[in-house]
């Protein structure tokens, strides 16, 4: 994909969302964890509920169960940034990105 875009989706309230390839290593070694899962972590951003984060209003947590994480995790949770950029004719236009992602046991 052009600009370092590793792969761009739509979630459920139609807002596009990438992943660069900088961000995809940046999970990686934070969360190796994660290697397997790149087809979970699309599902989870086209599909997974939605919450804001309270301390950070662009920033939304995105989540989605599975059955086969690693270890005891049930969740698979992608951080992902909403802002703007200017297009070349100066027109903000959406530019939102996964930030990180990370395996998580929930219940």
């Amino acid at each position: 994909m052009a600009d370092g875009k590793q792969w761009s989706v739509f979630d459920s309230w139609q807002n596009q969302i990438y992943l660069t390839e900088e961000r995809w290593q940046h999970i990686l070694a934070h969360h190796p964890e994660m290697a397997a899962y790149e087809a979970e972590l699309q599902a989870t951003v086209k599909k997974g509920q939605r919450q804001p984060d309270l301390l950070s209003p662009q920033k939304y947590r995105y989540s989605m169960a599975f059955e086969n994480l690693e270890a005891d995790n049930t969740h698979l949770v992608a951080m992902v940034l909403f802002r703007h950029r200017d297009s070349e004719t100066g027109i903000p236009t959406p530019n939102n990105y996964v930030v990180t992602a990370y395996q998580k046991a929930v219940g």
